[in-house]
């Protein structure tokens, strides 16, 4: 009898573990379930996230070199724009006030700004056919003169009226003398037509053009009255 009892309480006892270790399965298997869950979710919304807009600025159509008769025989070779570290990035930059500024989160150029302005400069002298050749300097490249600079200003300025702020200053030296020869200075705020970031890179690429048309002209000034030898 006591032998009957002892094997009904070793079953009830194996029952009882049996059933407990289930419950921690399945316990278990609902925290990971939910975790799993919760890690999904979390991921999903990183996904969904506010997507990144990117500007570049407008670039000559037909910008192939086409040197037209009256070009000026020498080749130009165009350097990089030395400027602060904001405008080596890609994000757009804007000022409240004249000592702080801020960049935009999701608002983004194509480039960083020193090189989209350089690329315009670029096409824009090839289209204008003025000049026999153009290229990008490089350390085996050959040419008669350098043009490089500075930029000092690109960006949004809000006080006390929207506008878009471009300040650069270029020089060119004789690669045969090692003289500076031209120097141009540009500073213009461009007003903005809107409140949207789309309207502060609308202007900045008005403003940039601007420049570099003035820089072309002055250009022309400079070899009309120094033509080559």
């Amino acid at each position: 009898m006591n032998q009957a009892r002892g094997a009904v309480r070793m079953s009830w006892a194996k029952r009882t573990q049996a059933a407990r270790e289930g419950n921690a399965r399945d316990a278990g298997s609902k925290i990971l379930g939910g975790a799993l869950t919760l890690l999904i979710g979390f991921l999903a919304g990183c996904g969904a996230g506010r997507p990144s807009k990117y500007y570049q600025l407008t670039v000559p159509p037909g910008a192939a070199s086409i040197e037209k008769a009256d070009a000026v025989p020498v080749t130009l070779l165009l350097g990089s724009l030395m400027t602060s570290h904001l405008y080596r990035e890609d994000r757009i930059v804007y000022g409240n006030g004249p000592e702080q500024l801020g960049t935009y989160e999701f608002e983004r150029w194509a480039e960083p700004p020193g090189e989209l302005i350089q690329g315009v400069l670029l096409r824009k002298l090839r289209a204008s056919g003025r000049y026999r050749a153009v290229y990008y300097r490089r350390s085996n490249m050959k040419g008669d003169f350098s043009i490089r600079g500075r930029l000092y200003d690109f960006k949004e300025l809000s006080s006390p009226q929207l506008v878009a702020r471009v300040t650069l200053e270029l020089e060119m030296r004789n690669l045969n003398t090692g003289g500076t020869v031209w120097t141009h200075y540009y500073t213009h705020d461009e007003p903005v037509s809107g409140k949207d970031v789309r309207a502060v890179v609308a202007a900045l690429d008005r403003n940039v053009q601007r420049a570099m048309d003035e820089v072309l002209a002055s250009l022309d000034q400079y070899f009309a009255s120094h033509p080559p030898k």
